[in-house]
Formats: structure tokens, C-alpha cells, sequence
């Protein structure tokens, strides 16, 4: 009997747990439909400001906060904005050289009252900088001295002590995404943009393009339609792919003879004819710019393991295999 209680007790408990974890996230997720919901004039404002800066945005904060503005300040500084942080407390013992005198400052205190902010908010108003503040209370003294004031809505946190800051620095995070966002924007940041500020990793290999993987010159695979099929397949086996170009007498790729299509025209008579005879015509291709993601994509599609990119006049300029996608960290 007891050891049937523990057993009850150890479900319920993971059952509470459990139960823990979603109010969190829902209490959180409600938080942010706050946000959303408040955001106004000031906002604009905001985006308006930091777009407008001729020197870098400088994120400050401290303890929860500053956590948040680091991540704030490198999100910032990935999507085109020129940012850095700023440890509030380090500021005061020789860090405020850090903000230049075109920069614009975003400090972030939930309570608006953080003590070691003020040496800051002096500096800013001393030398003119435009001043951000992010807080849950606008009359504050943060929020009272800030040129623009993003106000966090009064949601508890979800700390059930109401100590632990929870929702505030989600609302926080949050907050500087939508800005980092509306500044993209903003600006045109492209996806080639973002590559310059991501060169490593699987973001990058996500970000790289067809062009820069593809085969070109004289490694191309290609024949002519009037080609013997032994001929062609002497190309073939030369360059490795497992597939042959067909291009016409103006260059332009109309077709394809892989592995696939000799098996199937399989014959005695087969080396001795034609290449036109037993190609695949109008064969997929794809543009150098595309994403190597793309171009991995269509070859699973279709059942492919080799694809021609071609220029505007359907002329190819090179090939791409799905290992050089592979090996280059494309999935």
C-alpha cells in the first residue's frame, strides 16, 4: 500500500510540474500580447531615432536587465544596426567613454529606478545623446529623463514571489526584438547582408548561395545532341557527376543523359546512337544566386543528385552536387 502511495505522490508531483511550467508560459505569452497590444507612437519614435543615429546604439542595463541589453545590443549589431553594450555599473569607473558623442543610448530598468544608471542618464543629457529608456514605469526617473520612453505593461512576473524577473525581461527581450526587427526593415537588410555579419556556423551555410558552391569552366560536364551516346558517356565518367549537359549550338542547356537514362535505353545498339535520342529535355535548373538550400531542396524533390545553374540566356555556368551541399553544412 505505501509503495502504491509513493507511486501516486511521484505522478502527481510530475503532474504539478508540469502544470509549473505551462502557467509560466502562459503567463509570459500573455505578457507579450501586452506588449503588442501597447505599442504606440513612441515606438515609431523609437525606430525613427535609432535609424536616424549617426554613431552606434549603446544598450545599457544591470542584473537581469543587462543580460537582456547584451543580447539586445547583439541582435542589434547582426541585423545592421552598429551596437554595443554597456554594463551599467561599469560605466561609472571609466566605461562611459564607450558612448561617443553621435551614439544613441537604450537603457533598459524595468523599475526605472536603478541607482547606477544615473551616471548614464547624466552623461546623455550632458552631451546631448538621444536617450531610450525601457521600463515598466515611465514616470520613473529613467522614464522622466529618457527623450523617448517604451513603456512595459504591468504584468506581474511570473515568479510566483513576484521577485524573479520573468515576464518583465521577456517583455524586455521581446521589446528590443520588435525594434531590431522594424530597423531590418527599415533599411532593406537583405539576406546577403545578414551573410556579411554571419560568415561561420550553420546560419551561414544556410545563408550560402548556389554560386558559391557550384563547379564552373572546364569541369562542366556537357555534349551536344548529335554526340554518340559513347562519347557522351566518356564525358560523363571524366567528370564525375553522374550527369551530362546537352547544350544546343547557341549554348543553351536543353537536356540532360544521366546514369538513369542509359539503364533505361538500354541495348545493343545504345553507344552507337545519338545523344538526343535517349536525353531528358528540358531538364530543371536553377540561378546562381539562389540559395544553396534551395538547390538541395529541389534535388530531394525530384530524386536528383546533380543540378545545372544557368545564366538568363540558359546558358550553364556550372553544377552543383548534393555533397558539395553536404559538406558545406547545407540540410
Amino acid at each position: 500500500m505505501a509503495v502504491g502511495a509513493t507511486k501516486k505522490h511521484a505522478i502527481e508531483s510530475h503532474s504539478e510540474t508540469r502544470q509549473a511550467g505551462v502557467e509560466v508560459l502562459q503567463l509570459e505569452a500573455e505578457a507579450l500580447q501586452a506588449v503588442a497590444s501597447t505599442l504606440d507612437d513612441t515606438f515609431e519614435a523609437a525606430v525613427e531615432a535609432i535609424y536616424n543615429a549617426k554613431g552606434r546604439t549603446v544598450v545599457t542595463g544591470l542584473g537581469k536587465s543587462g543580460l537582456v541589453g547584451r543580447k539586445i545590443a547583439a541582435t542589434l549589431a547582426s541585423t545592421g544596426t552598429p551596437s554595443h553594450f554597456l554594463h551599467a555599473a561599469e560605466a561609472s569607473h571609466g566605461d562611459l567613454g564607450m558612448i561617443g558623442r553621435d551614439d544613441l543610448v537604450i537603457a533598459l530598468s524595468n523599475s526605472g529606478t536603478t541607482s547606477e544608471l544615473a551616471n548614464i542618464i547624466t552623461f546623455a543629457k550632458r552631451f546631448g545623446q538621444t536617450l531610450i529608456a525601457v521600463t515598466g514605469r515611465p514616470d520613473s526617473p529613467l522614464g522622466d529623463q529618457a527623450d523617448i520612453a517604451l513603456r512595459l505593461p504591468d504584468v506581474a512576473e511570473a515568479c510566483p514571489l513576484n521577485l524573479a524577473p520573468t515576464t518583465s525581461t521577456a517583455m524586455m527581450m521581446a521589446l528590443g526584438d520588435a525594434l531590431a526587427i522594424a530597423l531590418l526593415r527599415r533599411r532593406g537588410f537583405s539576406s546577403e547582408d545578414f551573410s556579411v555579419f554571419h560568415p561561420g556556423g550553420a546560419l551561414a551555410a544556410r545563408l550560402k548561395r548556389v554560386g558559391d558552391l557550384m563547379h564552373s569552366g572546364d569541369t562542366i560536364p556537357l555534349a551536344k545532341p548529335d554526340d554518340k551516346v559513347s562519347d557522351a558517356l566518356l564525358e560523363m565518367t571524366a567528370k564525375t557527376f553522374g550527369v551530362v549537359g546537352v547544350v544546343d549550338d547557341a549554348g543553351r542547356l536543353v537536356g540532360i543523359l544521366t546514369d538513369g537514362d542509359l539503364r533505361r535505353h538500354m541495348a545493343t545498339d545504345l553507344l552507337s546512337r545519338t545523344v538526343r535520342d535517349v536525353m531528358t529535355a528540358n531538364p530543371r535548373t536553377i540561378g546562381a544566386g539562389a540559395l544553396a538550400q534551395e538547390a538541395l531542396r529541389t534535388m530531394n524533390d525530384i530524386g536528383i543528385t546533380s543540378l545545372f545553374i544557368v545564366d538568363t540566356k540558359q546558358q550553364p555556368i556550372g553544377i552543383l552536387h548534393m555533397h558539395d551541399c553536404l559538406r558545406a553544412g547545407v540540410a
